[in-house]
């Protein structure tokens, strides 16, 4: 869980300005619901991974949220310049690592401009699509601690 650190540790860190949390919760077989500010996703796992397919894995969320957040700061863009965004569109193709540990080892997104996107606000849509909060982070990745509750 982002934010939380346990009251027993002291640290050195510089405390983040902007706290979130969410939690994740067992639902069924390898089905799990994810709540966020009042919002309830699920995520689930393929039927060949044994999972019952009834929602995208944790790993498609993941290309998922990196793909949302280009998106929208491309979309940002075009407002700030009083351009359209209808027909934006970003597509993601991932791949999973071939050896350990599990994790995805390259991701690959595609901005679909809006039809009409005049020429010179090509590069500034790409410059700014890909700075966006999620993609920064993959670039410098944040301390993850996982622990359990007491």
């Amino acid at each position: 869980m982002t934010g939380s650190t346990p009251q027993s540790l002291s640290t050195s860190r510089p405390q983040p300005v902007d706290d979130h949390r969410l939690e994740v919760i067992h639902a069924e077989q390898d089905a799990y619901t994810v709540d966020i500010r009042g919002h309830r996703l699920r995520v689930d796992q393929p039927l060949e991974a044994g999972g019952t397919d009834t929602a995208p894995t944790p790993t498609e969320l993941f290309a998922a949220s990196l793909a949302a957040c280009v998106a929208f700061y491309a979309g940002r863009y075009l407002q700030r310049h009083g351009l359209p965004r209808a027909g934006l569109r970003v597509r993601a193709e991932f791949t999973m690592a071939a050896d350990r540990p599990a994790r995805v080892s390259s991701l690959r997104l595609v901005i679909a401009p809006p039809p009409d996107l005049p020429e010179q606000r090509r590069a500034g849509l790409l410059a700014v699509a890909s700075h966006c909060t999620v993609h920064n982070t993959l670039h410098q990745p944040p301390e993850v601690d996982i622990e359990l509750e007491s």
